[in-house]
């Protein structure tokens, strides 16, 4: 018995390969036809923030990049991971409220998130905190979340590093540096040398009229006339 196989054109078999690898590998695309935030998220949130001890420790993410486009929604995606951790710990009470906090924020998962990266630093904080960000994400994200296209938010970005960035110029601080010695000017050194040449000159020189006046031994000195010879010697 013979079996035919079904004639395929190169056409179908491309599709059929288009078909499997996006099947596979899941979307790239990020966008949203339809808001998936609803209308009374905010009381969601608060009812679960009321029933929560208020001090319940948790991280959030201390070194997000602030992009404009993505940032609210990467810590969207933070905050989705920590209802999905706290409802393994949750009695059944809790898991209620956080399974509706949860779906407001499950879109996320719709998108190809990579997983976050190992420069992202987490800070402790309380589920208060984690909470009130969450809803202030939303309420911001709302009315842009169908306009705009988050596909190449896929990858949550951290802050470069501080130690590998230039320092910023600024003016050194009067109290950091030490005092210094004020500089001599310019002319009083160069006429330093001159003063001190004049000064040797007048001093030689006072020497020489000193000794000239003072007599040698043996020498007479001769009498100072009194003014009867001189009034003599001019008659």
């Amino acid at each position: 018995m013979t079996v035919l196989a079904p004639a395929w054109s190169p056409t179908t078999y491309l599709l059929l390969l288009l078909l499997l690898s996006s099947g596979l590998s899941g979307t790239q695309d990020c966008s949203f036809q339809h808001s998936p935030i609803s209308s009374d998220f905010a009381v969601k949130i608060r009812e679960l923030s009321d029933y929560l001890l208020q001090d319940y420790p948790v991280t959030v993410a201390s070194n997000l990049q602030d992009e404009e486009l993505c940032g609210g929604l990467w810590r969207l995606v933070l905050a989705q991971r920590w209802m999905e951790r706290l409802k393994t710990v949750a009695g059944s009470k809790m898991q209620g409220l956080l399974e509706r906090v949860n779906t407001e924020i499950h879109f996320v998962t719709k998108c190809a998130f990579q997983p976050p990266p190992s420069c992202l630093r987490f800070v402790q904080t309380n589920i208060s905190r984690l909470l009130q960000e969450t809803s202030e994400q939303l309420v911001a994200l709302k009315p842009w979340i169908t306009r705009q296209n988050f596909s190449r938010c896929l990858e949550l970005q951290c802050q470069p590093d501080s130690s590998t960035l230039p320092p910023p110029w600024s003016p050194r601080p009067l109290e950091a540096t030490a005092p210094t010695a004020p500089q001599p000017p310019l002319l009083l050194i160069l006429l330093l040398p001159v003063g001190l040449l004049l000064l040797a000159a007048a001093w030689c020189l006072h020497w020489q009229r000193t000794r000239r006046r003072t007599p040698r031994p043996g020498e007479q000195v001769p009498p100072v006339p009194s003014p009867q010879d001189l009034l003599l010697v001019e008659h």
